[in-house]
């Protein structure tokens, strides 16, 4: 028997699901089907690859390693698939962007527009999770782009500063004291109730750093997976928390308030896969990027 993707893909949906029923249904093929088509790939590949004795079905430890180079092998099938589809005219393509929650708030909401009016024919999937994944993701081709942040970046990836972010506590502004100092010393923010990113986000690290080299320990009354949850519990409550000067420049319900010493900036970065192939769309995302953060006079923009 010859083998062909769908055995690869069959595989991996079992090994993924852990059942051949739930696998059958979201591939939309019969359970019998399913079962034979995987048999066959076990007879011609003359090993075991899933085991079937218990409950849940797993991946026997070849069908570990079988697995792991049919999902290479597919995911350079889908990249080759992409490179030969992509159209140089820019009338159509697709692009896999990847950001951290901070992006979300003030970036992306311009960038598509941008690209939208340059390139209405290109299809933009966004993303947003946490830097660590960004960069696996890059690395296993499910992104084409990322915006995080400068630092130790994984092997492989490409770092592309775009500018430099400054933050700065913010708070509601009908909330906001009627008599707060130019800038108010760090160690006041250990009688604040603060509403922050959870800890698997970059954001939170950073502030996490700066409060504790000030011995600062914050009282946490709120923990968010995302900038919009920050901001509607901001300016409801007397909770402050702490975003990008960006944000509350185009929030009039949110005002900044300075601190003393002030938070460190950071670089944002644009990152990408070191061997990835560029595609038309990528190529002019990365343009478009660089001209509107120039455009919108973020410091020391690239």
């Amino acid at each position: 028997m010859a083998l062909e993707l769908r055995h690869l893909r069959y595989l991996l949906a079992v090994a993924e699901h852990g059942n051949f029923t739930r696998a059958a249904e979201d591939l939309h093929i019969s359970q019998p089907t399913l079962s034979q088509q995987v048999r066959q790939l076990e007879r011609t590949l003359g090993i075991q690859l899933l085991d079937r004795t218990g409950r849940t079905v797993r991946l026997t430890d070849a069908g570990e390693a079988y697995a792991h180079h049919a999902r290479g092998a597919l995911h350079q099938l889908a990249a080759a698939e992409r490179a030969v589809h992509d159209v140089r005219d820019l009338s159509r393509g697709q692009l896999r962007l990847a950001v951290t929650p901070t992006f979300t708030a003030y970036l992306v909401g311009p960038l598509t527009a941008e690209l939208h009016d340059r390139h209405p024919g290109i299809t933009l999937t966004v993303r947003e999770t946490t830097q660590d994944r960004i960069e696996a993701g890059l690395l296993a081709d499910e992104f084409d782009l990322g915006i995080a942040f400068q630092g130790a970046h994984l092997p492989g990836i490409t770092a592309t500063a775009l500018f430099t972010e400054t933050l700065t506590l913010v708070t509601g502004t009908r909330h906001a004291a009627t008599a707060e100092p130019a800038a108010l010393p760090v160690r006041a923010l250990a009688d604040r109730r603060l509403a922050l990113l959870s800890g698997d986000f970059a954001t939170r690290g950073h502030i996490d750093a700066y409060l504790e080299r000030h011995g600062v320990s914050p009282r946490i009354a709120v923990e968010a997976n995302s900038i919009q949850a920050l901001t509607e519990v901001v300016q409801r409550t007397s909770i402050a928390t702490v975003l990008p000067d960006a944000i509350t420049h185009d929030h009039p319900r949110l005002t900044p308030v300075p601190l003393a010493p002030a938070l460190p900036t950071r670089t944002v970065t644009l990152l990408g896969r070191a061997d990835a192939y560029r595609s038309a769309a990528t190529r002019a995302f990365t343009r478009l990027t660089q001209e509107l953060v120039r455009a919108r006079g973020y410091a020391g923009a690239a």
